[in-house]
């Protein structure tokens, strides 16, 4: 009898996991509302207008990509007013859409100069997809996006990645990955070192969970449900690998992303880098806080890189 209770309460303790598991995964990683984000303490929404006003409203033009895994990938592109080789990818954050990149669409765009190419990522916006990857799978579709340019703009093409949030950390994993000379330069503001330490570190600051079990038991359903798992999905071993010199931004005050993975995403950086943090800045405020330096930092910082 002893042995039935124990192997009863051991089912027991296992469906209950499962069930915790998937409620995290579900409201997490799957394709869905994430309303529950919009009371976070952490998430101080940014004071400016909900739509960027531009000083002269661009023709953008709608483009689509194939993922490796057959998904259909929505872009938006923005053509330079002259002519030019110059061209910037942004990446968006979790849960948005890639025309909430326009703030920084526009300085790219106006102040700096350069072609614009928006991408939705998958799960996102007008893409395909039915999870969230957190920037890594999403990596190898914007080496696809990066191959499209040269392909579609030309081999002068100069190329520079700009991510915020998720975009950060998707920023920093493409920047692993083998890339063509093209890419001269990434900027990542406000990027986590990997999926695992973030979602760990929310697990608690949220629910007052420690990651185990629960995080690995989540990961284990990301695996067979959404192809990877929260471990490998490490922004801090792809900067490791890069060759392209990068740029990371990050608001001192963020406790959404804490200001502590910048700096340990700097010191494992294999390549040439620099450090621009902001004072009072929360989670994807740096720009909002600090536009001048901000601009002052990514000019100077391009200027290096990008003919």
């Amino acid at each position: 009898m002893k042995i039935i209770a124990c192997v009863g309460l051991v089912v027991l303790v296992l469906l209950v996991l499962f069930a915790v598991s998937m409620y995290f995964y579900n409201i997490a990683i799957k394709r869905a509302d994430k309303s529950f984000l919009a009371h976070n303490p952490d998430l101080e929404l940014a004071p400016m207008e909900n739509k960027v006003v531009w000083k002269e409203e661009p023709r953008i033009e709608e483009v689509t990509l194939t993922s490796e895994d057959g998904l259909k990938l929505q872009g938006y592109w923005i053509e330079a007013k002259k002519p030019t080789d110059r061209i910037a990818i942004v990446a968006h954050g979790y849960s948005g859409k890639a025309r909430d990149m326009d703030t920084f669409a526009k300085l790219f765009h106006e102040e700096f100069g350069y072609h614009v190419l928006m991408p939705d990522a998958r799960g996102h916006g007008r893409s395909q997809g039915v999870c969230i990857c957190f920037g890594w799978r999403e990596r190898k579709d914007y080496v696809q996006w990066i191959d499209y340019m040269i392909r579609t703009r030309g081999p002068q093409s100069q190329i520079v990645l700009h991510g915020v949030s998720m975009g950060g950390a998707t920023v920093c994993m493409t920047s692993g990955e083998t890339l063509p000379l093209n890419v001269k330069a990434v900027i990542s503001d406000c990027a986590y070192t990997s999926v695992h330490a973030q979602l760990a570190y929310q697990l608690k600051r949220m629910y007052k969970l420690p990651a185990f079990p629960l995080l690995y038991s989540t990961s284990l359903l990301a695996r067979l449900r959404a192809g990877y798992s929260f471990k490998e999905a490490s922004a801090l071993e792809q900067v490791k690998k890069s060759r392209t010199p990068m740029l990371f931004i990050h608001g001192e005050d963020d406790t959404f992303v804490p200001f502590f993975m910048v700096k340990e995403l700097y010191e494992a950086c294999g390549c040439e880098r620099e450090l621009y943090t902001v004072p009072e800045a929360g989670h994807g405020l740096a720009f909002i806080v600090d536009p001048p330096g901000y601009k002052k930092h990514v000019k100077e910082f391009l200027s290096k890189y990008v003919r």
